[in-house]
């Protein structure tokens, strides 16, 4: 069966919104694109929120219009972002600065849970992980947060696909953004995206006292943190501050990465932060034409660490170009549908299970 643009309209106009009206009526579907593939079509769409709050309760939603276009004859795929209209107003506050002396714990009353995703170095995929794994908490049905805590270099906004700019409507109150159903704060939303942050110590820690406790997070069931490569401030002032519930280490399984990854662990028993466990991330590269399979960076290198130390493995996850083209075009492929949304999906309910989140 032929598909176009129109069934697919017409599909999205019969589910309805809470307030009256549906998705084509109040015109929320934006970007919407077809591709012919060799088992039907693929079909892409942006639902638009009239503003993060809204957007906050609408992956339900989302869902519903992937499952009913999927439902559609001659569709092969359906991916559906949920992101919140652009905030009228940018922020009017001062970014950065020296913090403010505060001796109560970082950890807003309005979140249960928060989890950092760390590492001892960069470059072994730790704000794909970051990102993924949110994405999947909120698809699994949490209300899910992401704090990029990169503040020297945030790749958040890129991943998750927005460049808008968050909003400080009374100059304290700092209103993040929504997308694919994950609340998300991070510094780039808030400073020119060519602009080098050249700041010492003190104002780094202005920042994430501002993101931590400004933001209007709501309520969450589980706030994810992307935080910086190494074990300084940040991680530091979080760990001493008691807003950290968890932490899992993300390493390849290469020896160089191990003995970063080593420190970061060491870092956090220090802090008396509980290790949740580790992830072998860029394990191996199978090859997409005959199949073979390339450890590049070694093999069971963190897998033989976690269970020296006692820890999980909690995810062992391939070179995957799929991954890398999604993270670029800023739809994490934790959204989508394919054996890494699965593997991302698989992480999150692993959490779940765990009464970890």
């Amino acid at each position: 069966m032929t598909i176009s643009r129109e069934k697919i309209l017409q599909r999205l106009s019969e589910l309805a919104l809470p307030d009256g009206g549906n998705l084509i009526s109040a015109d929320l579907v934006r970007a919407l694109t077809l591709e012919d593939g060799p088992s039907g079509a693929q079909v892409r769409f942006v639902i638009e929120a009239p503003n993060a709050e809204t957007a906050r309760h609408m992956e339900p939603l989302r869902a519903a219009a992937e499952r009913a276009v999927m439902d559609l004859g001659g569709v092969a795929k359906v991916q559906a972002a949920l992101t919140a209209h652009e905030a009228p107003k940018a922020p009017s506050l001062k970014v950065g600065g020296h913090p403010k002396p505060q001796t109560a714990p970082l950890k807003p009353a309005s979140i249960k849970k928060i989890i950092a995703v760390g590492s001892g170095k960069g470059g072994v995929g730790k704000s794909t992980v970051s990102s993924n794994l949110a994405v999947a908490l909120a698809r699994a049905g949490k209300k899910t947060g992401l704090l990029d805590a990169d503040i020297y270099g945030p790749s958040q906004p890129r991943m998750m696909g927005t460049t808008k700019r968050a909003a400080s409507p009374d100059g304290k109150i700092i209103e993040p953004l929504v997308a694919h159903g994950v609340t998300l704060m991070s510094i780039g939303l808030m400073l020119d995206a060519e602009k080098a942050v050249v700041w010492r110590g003190p104002m780094l820690m202005g920042a994430l006292q501002q993101m931590m406790g400004q933001v209007n997070w709501g309520d969450l069931d589980v706030l994810v943190i992307d935080l910086p490569p190494g074990t300084g401030d940040v991680q530091l002032t979080l760990g001493q501050r008691g807003a950290v519930d968890g932490a899992i280490v993300v390493s390849t399984p290469q020896d160089v990465a191990l003995l970063d990854a080593r420190k970061a662990l060491d870092m956090f028993n220090t802090l008396k932060t509980p290790v949740l466990g580790l992830i072998e991330n860029m394990s191996v590269f199978v090859c997409p034409d005959c199949g073979h399979e390339a450890h590049i960076f070694g093999h069971g290198g963190v897998a033989a660490e976690a269970q020296k130390l006692g820890l999980p493995l909690l995810a062992t996850l391939p070179i995957d170009l799929d991954t890398r083209l999604a993270g670029d075009s800023g739809t994490p492929v934790a959204a989508g549908e394919s054996a890494m949304a699965e593997a991302y999906g698989a992480l999150a309910r692993r959490l779940i299970d765990g009464g970890i989140v």
